[in-house]
């Protein structure tokens, strides 16, 4: 019987080897990616059903929430770029968002008091009142699909996940 030494000396009348991930892999690989998985569904899952409750409950998109949250944190304002900084999408992205907003009358465009040329975005004061009532049921949703996990578990996650984006924010420092 003929080899074939370019296949690893499997003879030619045997079928390639088929090679999973985790045999690429080394164990802590396997690990991290499963971990990085895992993550990620939870996420995708959890954001997911808060989409579909804010669009059914308030008529409003997650976008449209999280642009809300940032301004509510910051009641001086904050610049178009550094909502798009803050939130990671393109100016364009702020720019639509807050068009909407502003249709609405929940935020308003004002001049930067340190740059006449550029706005900041604020939340008005029917702005700030939305945005308590969507806030404190969204959180109220948040609890509830985290109910299954114990008060310890959920404070040994929040250790360990501040421990790892510590380690990824030390890498990007680098």
């Amino acid at each position: 019987m003929a080899l074939n030494h370019n296949h690893d000396d499997q003879p030619d009348d045997q079928p390639e080897p088929v090679l999973d991930l985790s045999s690429r892999l080394t164990q802590d690989h396997h690990q991290s990616l499963k971990l990085w998985l895992r993550m990620l569904s939870c996420t995708v899952k959890i954001e997911n059903e808060i989409r579909s409750r804010l669009r059914t409950t308030f008529g409003i998109t997650l976008p449209r929430f999280d642009l809300m949250a940032q301004l509510e944190r910051h009641p001086q304002g904050l610049r178009m770029g550094e909502l798009s900084r803050r939130m990671m999408v393109t100016g364009g992205n702020i720019t639509g968002i807050t068009d909407q907003l502003e249709q609405e009358k929940l935020v308003v465009r004002v001049p930067d008091p340190r740059d006449g040329r550029v706005f900041s975005v604020k939340l008005t004061a029917a702005g700030r009142r939305a945005f308590a009532t969507m806030a404190q049921v969204h959180e109220q949703w948040i609890a509830e699909l985290l109910q299954d996990v114990s008060g310890a578990d959920k404070t040994q996650l929040i250790e360990l996940l501040s421990h790892m984006k510590h380690s990824l924010h030390a890498r990007d420092d680098k």
